[in-house]
């Protein structure tokens, strides 16, 4: 239980560590003009969050980045210090993640496209590929991982060759998803946090008490991260802290072997990203079998249908919240049998 109450205190520090910073962080944002960009679809309710210091996911990364360093470094001084190098996988591609994230966004603020818009997509999606094949041999010839858990049963299976396709999309496709859930005030930073903290306890129950500090670190980031975020925003991630979050959270589920359950546990990023492929889908067949461009939802991703609707954003963030928090135990419930 000492490695759990030790994980829980990381969290609690990179909290205290990221609140006191991230204050001068935004004025520093501000006077440098990094300003949130709206795209013209949601400019009808979201105008006022035009100009609001984006980039946010810097707020994240660093801390996280500084502790995960720093342990590793105190493991090599002290030897009774518990962490691993393992994790350096996570954080590396966190960090990769998040530097495209970061160009997409600065591209998308200072850039020559249209207002709001970043990076093409053919180059962010060829970006987010390229890492996510890289943590995939990683994970399968320098971490021997290529099985998967089934709930319920004791043993893992050894998917073999096939393991590597299967991480490379779960990966880019969990990077797509939270970027994607990242559209309202608190929205993916709490689902986020949520995440981490049930594959925190995942870790613990199966020894993995590297990943455990580290999903842990990366939960009290996140707090912080809100402390800002909190409706009306101050701050906002921007696809430097959501394309990092997925991905990341995505490499730690493949390092438990408990990715089958990520669906439920990622709940709402899962139904962020399915709502836009169904409305994508609902379009294009319409219009080649009825002429006429018909969708399902109002409009995606999932939380502006819900806007559409008449739903407060505050309403949204937390009914979502609720939902997220309910799947997330039933994940650790899937994980106990």
């Amino acid at each position: 239980m000492r490695d759990l109450a030790f994980g829980l205190s990381l969290g609690g520090l990179t909290f205290l560590f990221t609140v006191i910073w991230g204050g001068p962080f935004i004025e520093v944002l501000r006077r440098l003009g990094i300003g949130k960009q709206v795209r013209a679809e949601i400019s009808d309710v979201h105008s006022a969050k035009i100009g609001t210091p984006t980039m946010g996911g810097l707020l994240i990364l660093t801390p996280v980045l500084i502790v995960t360093l720093g342990l590793n470094i105190a493991s090599l001084l002290v030897p009774k210090v518990t962490t691993g190098r393992s994790i350096l996988l996570p954080l590396v591609a966190m960090v990769l993640y998040g530097g495209l994230g970061a160009l997409d966004d600065w591209e998308g603020i200072m850039g020559t496209r249209a207002v709001g818009e970043g990076l093409s997509a053919r180059v962010k999606f060829a970006g987010q590929v390229i890492v996510a094949l890289g943590a995939s041999l990683i994970l399968m010839y320098g971490l021997d991982i290529h099985s998967v858990v089934l709930p319920g049963i004791i043993f893992k299976f050894d998917l073999g060759l096939l393991y590597l396709p299967i991480a490379t999309l779960l990966i880019t496709f969990m990077s797509n998803a939270v970027n994607l859930t990242d559209g309202l005030d608190g929205l993916a930073g709490i689902i986020t946090a949520s995440a981490f903290a049930c594959y925190g306890v995942i870790a613990f129950m199966q020894g993995q008490i590297y990943l455990t500090q580290f999903c842990f670190t990366t939960v009290g980031a996140c707090f912080a991260f809100l402390w800002y975020n909190a409706h009306p925003a101050q701050l906002f991630m921007g696809d430097t802290g959501a394309l990092a979050l997925g991905a990341t959270l995505a490499i730690v589920a493949l390092m438990t072997g408990q990715w089958l359950i990520l669906p439920v546990i990622a709940i709402i990023p899962v139904a962020e990203a399915t709502s836009v492929m169904l409305q994508v889908a609902s379009s294009q067949l319409s219009r080649r079998l009825l002429g006429e461009d018909r969708r399902i939802f109002l409009r995606t991703p999932l939380h502006h249908h819900f806007e559409k609707l008449g739903w407060s954003e505050t309403q949204i963030v937390q009914r979502f919240w609720l939902v997220g928090i309910l799947a997330g135990m039933g994940g650790i419930a899937l994980a106990l049998l």
